[in-house]
């Protein structure tokens, strides 16, 4: 027998009410809410619904500590159907990594460390024999369907001595392998002005709205030149939250700069950042951005649309009949809640976003 069910009465984020009627896994109509009958009808009156989220980075090797966590802990079971683990394992345990999306229901994607090592050990650039460019090279080829970038960290204690070397080798695998990096930024050296000169169209900056002295912003609370110069040109811009990443303050002069059109947002989540905070979970994050005054619509397109366009995955972007269902039910819950970013300070919100449940690859979870 054919699975069949209809999500019936849910609403996107421009509140138009629809039912989705979802069969073998796939989407096969969506029309006038309250029009169809024939199935298992799931009554989602009054819940959103958009495409499914999709967190760009997470840490999702549970071996690796400080830097990991269970694929659907951090999945499926906060309302994200696609993650992103940003570089958790190189060439050394990337097949474990595959090995382990085998159990996992939440879609999985990867950007491979340049670092062999990958977050065995927190300054896996130190040693410059660790980035193996062969071993980078033949881990590519092996694993074209699930690697869709390479990481490079970024920071003091990551690449220690070695300044921006590391980053100049990154680029050259980059342009041996076709893919794009995603850097880290945190603490200098090195300086934003020596990272950001080396990025091309279609890398990602992630940590942009970091609170740490080296960030985007000079000491007038000015944008960097390097800064505009690398939107021009087309570098992608990614939260990346984390423990020690994201600063409302500097989100709010985010907003009143050239660089207010929000990206992508993903929230560096991991084990302890996800129990103890402050990232909890992507719902959490997305609640931050609709307190410092982005929409509805412009925070979830954050987590679906912008993100799958730069997978160059469409498909995960949309809701459309033909496409395998991937998508995430959530709630607006109109009430204050208490936001705290990485350096400490806490905000009152007055909107709530809350993750009811997803569908993912035609299968209904709830979270």
């Amino acid at each position: 027998m054919k699975e069949r069910f209809i999500l019936s009465n849910v609403k996107r984020v421009n509140e138009d009410q629809i039912d989705i009627v979802v069969e073998d896994g796939k989407i096969i109509e969506v029309t006038q809410a309250g029009s169809k009958d024939e199935g298992l009808l799931l009554d989602c009156s009054g819940i959103y619904v958009s495409s499914g989220w999709i967190d760009l980075h997470v840490h999702a090797f549970p071996e690796f500590s400080p830097y990991g966590d269970e694929i659907d802990e951090i999945g499926v079971k906060t309302g994200v159907t696609t993650i992103v683990d940003a570089g958790s394992c190189g060439a050394d345990r990337i097949a474990d990594l595959v090995k382990s999306k085998e159990q996992a229901k939440t879609n999985l994607y990867a950007f491979l460390n340049v670092s062999r090592i990958g977050l065995k050990r927190v300054d896996e650039l130190s040693k410059i024999e660790w980035i193996d460019k062969k071993k980078v090279k033949q881990a590519v080829n092996q694993f074209k369907d699930l690697i869709v970038g390479l990481k490079v960290r970024m920071s003091k204690s990551v690449v220690r001595d070695k300044g921006i070397e590391p980053l100049r080798i990154a680029r050259t695998l980059s342009d041996e392998t076709s893919l794009p990096l995603m850097v880290h930024i945190g603490s200098a050296p090195p300086s934003i002005e020596e990272i950001i000169p080396l990025l091309e169209k279609g890398d990602v900056i992630t940590h942009y709205l970091n609170g740490k002295e080296n960030n985007l912003f000079d000491n007038e609370e000015n944008l960097l030149q390097v800064v505009i110069e690398a939107i021009e040109r087309g570098v992608h811009l990614d939260v990346g939250h984390g423990t020690a990443s994201f600063s409302f303050k500097v989100a709010e002069l985010a907003k009143k700069s050239q660089i207010d059109d929000l990206n992508t947002i993903s929230t560096d989540i991991y084990r302890s950042n996800r129990l103890n905070g402050p990232v909890y979970s992507m719902s959490n994050v997305l609640s931050k951005f609709l307190y410092l005054g982005y929409s509805l619509e412009e925070v979830i397109e954050a987590v679906t649309t912008k993100a799958a366009n730069w997978l160059k995955k469409p498909e995960l972007g949309r809701i459309q009949v033909g496409d395998i269902a991937n998508l995430t039910l959530f709630d607006v819950h109109h009430e204050p809640v208490t936001l705290i970013d990485s350096e400490g300070d806490k905000r009152i919100g007055k909107r709530r976003i809350a993750a009811k449940g997803v569908v993912v690859n035609g299968t209904y979870i709830e979270c």
